[in-house]
């Protein structure tokens, strides 16, 4: 289905969607699919990513969805995925950099493991499937690459210090790539969730303390929805932000505005 408005319309392009069998990544495909896109899902469970497929298909009736299976770790897998699903399924005009994982310690107590594990998934991963796509994108002139970052990359708070570190890293990441490699027609921006209700939270939501603090801290008084996200991807996959680069665009529903 194609959006009304061209400047929102994704159809005949093709989106990468890294961590994308469940919460955000599938949200965020959904909401590509029902701009017109194509989408390739990742993740490393085969059968989650049929779901997943499922999901988009039933979501969006008539889209055309595949799935890669692969580790965003793993520069050798990633290479040879995105070589096969450009010669089998479309170029890949649309990076969406969605992968990341949390391991919790305070910070003193944090070891090296969880450190490298959640630096390896959230930012140098990035970096790997990035350093994939982009040259493609770069020899036809034109590519979209949305990472999605966080509302801390901005801020922290006690026991991620791993995943704002890798989340800081990860907005500048963005703007190096903006400077790199707008001249050659792409386009890198940030998307920056806040507090998401997702499968991998859902502790966090359901801890009474916690949530009463997330709805004082959070002006809009309550979590994000995933799909609250589709609608800023879709801007930033789209010829709408054409002239948009090295920008990190938040959905906090004001966390960040607000003391």
């Amino acid at each position: 289905m194609s959006a009304k408005n061209p400047l929102f319309d994704l159809t005949g392009r093709t989106a990468l969607i890294t961590g994308s069998s469940q919460g955000i990544g599938l949200a965020l495909a959904c909401g590509l699919a029902q701009a017109g896109a194509a989408v390739v899902l990742n993740g490393r469970d085969e059968t989650k990513l049929a779901a997943a497929a499922a999901t988009v298909r039933a979501t969006v009736p008539g889209a055309r969805v595949t799935t890669a299976a692969f580790d965003v770790t793993n520069a050798a897998a990633i290479e040879r995925e995105v070589a096969r699903i450009e010669a089998d399924f479309a170029p890949i005009t649309i990076l969406i950099n969605n992968a990341g994982i949390q391991r919790r310690a305070p910070l003193a107590e944090m070891t090296e493991a969880q450190w490298r594990e959640v630096l390896d998934a959230n930012l140098t991963s990035v970096f790997l499937v990035a350093r994939a796509v982009a040259p493609r994108m770069i020899a036809r002139g034109a590519g979209k690459i949305i990472n999605t970052c966080s509302v801390m990359s901005e801020v922290s708070r006690p026991t991620i210090a791993n995943y704002a570190a890798a989340k800081g890293g990860l907005k500048m990441l963005t703007r190096a790539m903006a400077v790199e490699w707008a001249k050659h027609g792409l386009q890198c921006n940030g998307l920056g969730p806040g507090y998401i209700v997702t499968e991998l939270n859902r502790a966090l939501v359901e801890n009474v303390e916690f949530n009463k603090w997330i709805c004082g801290r959070t002006p809009a008084g309550r979590w994000g929805k995933p799909e609250e996200l589709a609608g800023a991807a879709v801007f930033l996959a789209s010829p709408a932000s054409d002239f948009v680069n090295g920008q990190i665009l938040y959905v906090d529903g004001g966390l960040l505005a607000a003391l």
